[in-house]
């Protein structure tokens, strides 16, 4: 396996930054499927642990320092954060989301969840679950009173978040068995820009 140069302290080449591990883990299976080693390209996936992180990130790697060619995956709500902290670190993103692509950074229509639930369809989620042994947990959690209303889609969402460790578990099971035909297009954008 290739070194990755960020970790073994040399210059990446490119630096994809993402608010947790779930999204690095997903970005690195669906890399791996379309035949692509991130690490070899020279491409390293920084999850920052929150998206208020950001500007620590691009003050290491952007035009300030290392200057190396940033990208970024966020959830929706983190949008204005990303691009306020585009701006300070002097990368320039105007009010919409098309710049904040054509820079290499793309939003998530809600979060990686949503994407990855969307792309492959609540029952084969379902499916997943229930190879994982989890389908107990699952129908318990939707059942609950304030969870009976809601969408399968947003019922998984909730199941995905609800216990810890959920999400670095599923965002690569759900990647691998992800027709690479519906990558979402905020994952797909972010590959390709890199």
């Amino acid at each position: 396996m290739t070194a990755n140069p960020a970790r073994d302290g040399g210059r990446p080449q490119a630096v994809v930054l993402v608010e947790g591990m779930s999204d690095r883990l997903a970005l690195e299976v669906l890399a791996r499927r379309r035949g692509r080693d991130l690490a070899a390209h020279g491409v390293t996936v920084i999850a920052m642990n929150g998206a208020a992180n950001i500007g620590r990130y691009l003050e290491r790697y952007g035009p300030g320092e290392l200057n190396v060619k940033l990208a970024g995956l966020c959830d929706a709500d983190e949008e204005d954060h990303f691009r306020h902290a585009l701006r300070r670190a002097g990368i320039s993103a105007d009010g919409s989301r098309a710049a904040l692509e054509a820079l290499g950074f793309f939003v998530c229509t809600l979060d990686l969840e949503d994407e990855l639930i969307r792309a492959l369809g609540t029952d084969a989620v379902e499916r997943i679950i229930e190879a994982e042994g989890e389908l107990r947990s699952l129908r318990t959690l939707q059942r609950q009173p304030a969870l009976r209303g809601q969408s399968t889609q947003d019922q998984l969402r909730r199941f995905m978040s609800g216990r810890s460790g959920n999400k670095h578990r599923y965002a690569p099971l759900l990647a691998s068995a992800m027709d690479l035909t519906r990558v979402p297009r905020p994952l797909d954008g972010v590959l390709a820009y890199v």
